[in-house]
């Protein structure tokens, strides 16, 4: 549907295209449709702007338009006019958290957005205000997410459209202040694959200073840069990530210990939540898992373990996108509880890692059918006796939807690493990783043998000639000597 739509602005783009030329780039495309969506997101939340979010918690609820951000504006201190981590907060207006429970940097972008919201006649009204402020600054932080994902792969910048169209995108960007880390960890990939270690370091350093998921993806840059004896990038992007985290957070480490610490004893002690498998099996059982942190490290353990072995297993080496898509929805699928807005963590990873309409809508779908259920499940909690809304087994059911469909990519993603012939974009382009930087083209130095069997005959024309009568083509196997 895109590929045919994408005449208007070219069409699809071949290996040596050029994409400036005319008004209507792909770029330019896609960032009008991204700030399309979002603006379709916003409308979405127009229930509760217009008063659901200030007359009970059910009306909210059924209307599907709940947002952390107004709720916030006054409950952390900002209408009052608190700084983050440095004033403790009144328990009357918390109720009970006495200091910002976010990184500094979201702390910063929250405390930039009351600064820029001017004091009206009510709090309802200063709330709908700081709600628009932050999510203008949100928008401009969706642009930059699509700027990045469309120039990270030169040649593929219609999958960008996968992003600028994604419902996950629409229904949770003005939910709370995840967009601000998932563009700063966007435009990280982009210098990574600009073959800017350094720079990029600096980006999901920064990044991890507005949310914790973005340190994960050292984790896939450190066994392929082993496999490729790339070490001397991997410590610059590891050197860039540390410094920039240091610099954002010592500080406020040092002018407020017990402010700064909030958000990670908060996520420490913070109990089973919503969306979580955890959850499932706590209602299921009717037992407290107060083990859940436990559980959740060992399986985030094991899990890296299996993705690092397929790393330095696979036939050819995996792509970044797609070991990071792996970790992170690793971290998303063990983790104790799963807010609606996380989906944003992944939607840019899975466009560059598997940039399939199929997949991304079956995924999509997934996602949508939990946003809808969990505001649906909590109007039930909150309707007192007459229990309208999605029960608690129906919640259930949208849970493990969500569950399963983000495992349903995952295994196409694995399928692609054990079976080059099937990546998208290595099939399409005969790239190697065109996200890759230092690793792209590089030989390997050092592998732990195939893990995948050789390819079928099915898939044999991803290395043949098309036909008997045209000269035979050479194949280049990534990581493999040359000869003629």
């Amino acid at each position: 549907m895109v590929t045919a739509a994408s005449e208007v602005a070219g069409g699809r783009a071949g290996r040596r295209a050029l994409h400036g030329t005319g008004w209507w780039t792909p770029l330019r495309t896609v960032v009008v449709v991204a700030l399309a969506m979002f603006a379709l997101g916003m409308v979405q939340k127009a229930p509760c702007f217009g008063g659901a979010w200030f007359s009970g918690q059910s009306a909210q609820y059924v209307h599907a338009c709940y947002s952390d951000i107004p709720h916030l504006y006054n409950g952390r201190g900002f209408a009052e006019g608190l700084v983050p981590y440095l004033d403790r907060i009144p328990e009357r207006i918390s109720g009970g958290m006495e200091y910002l429970e976010y990184p500094v940097l979201t702390g910063a972008f929250m405390q930039l957005a009351s600064v820029l919201t001017p004091s009206g006649e009510s709090l309802v009204q200063d709330e709908k205000v700081y709600w628009l402020i932050n999510a203008g600054m949100l928008a401009v932080c969706a642009a930059a997410l699509v700027v990045c994902v469309v120039r990270t792969h030169r040649n593929r910048p219609w999958d960008g459209m996968l992003v600028a169209l994604a419902p996950g995108l629409a229904l949770t960007a003005t939910v709370n202040w995840d967009l601000l880390a998932v563009a700063m960890t966007a435009a990280g990939m982009l210098l990574w694959a600009r073959s800017r270690p350094l720079a990029a370091g600096v980006l999901i350093g920064l990044a991890t200073a507005a949310k914790l998921y973005p340190a994960l993806l050292l984790g896939p840059l450190l066994v392929l840069c082993w496999r490729a004896g790339r070490w001397g990038a991997f410590g610059r992007v590891t050197a860039g990530a540390v410094g920039s985290w240091l610099a954002m957070n010592v500080p406020v480490m040092v002018m407020s210990p017990a402010g700064w610490a909030k958000f990670y004893t908060f996520s420490q002690e913070r109990p089973v939540d919503f969306g979580s498998l955890w959850l499932i099996l706590q209602q299921r059982t009717g037992r407290e898992f107060e083990e859940a942190n436990l559980y959740a490290i060992v399986l985030m353990v094991l899990g890296c373990a299996a993705i690092a072995a397929l790393a330095l297993c696979a036939p050819r080496r995996p792509r970044f996108a797609q070991l990071s898509f792996l970790v992170i929805a690793l971290f998303v699928l063990t983790n104790k509880v799963y807010s609606p807005q996380y989906v944003l963590w992944l939607i840019p990873l899975a466009a560059l890692a598997r940039p399939r309409w199929r997949d991304f809508l079956i995924w999509q779908g997934c996602e949508v059918v939990y946003f809808l259920g969990i505001w649906m499940y909590l109007a039930y909690t909150s309707s007192g006796d007459q229990r309208q809304g999605l029960p608690e087994d129906g919640y259930q059911l949208v849970v493990l939807a969500h569950l399963l469909g983000t495992l349903y990519l995952c295994v196409m993603i694995v399928r692609d690493a054990l079976r080059p012939e099937n990546d998208p974009v290595r099939r399409d382009d005969g790239s190697d990783d065109p996200g890759g930087g230092v690793l792209d083209r590089a030989p390997d130095a050092f592998t732990l043998g195939p893990l995948a069997p050789a390819p079928s005959r099915r898939h044999a024309a991803f290395s043949a000639p098309s036909n008997a009568s045209a000269p035979p083509r050479r194949t280049v196997r990534w990581g493999a000597a040359l000869r003629e």
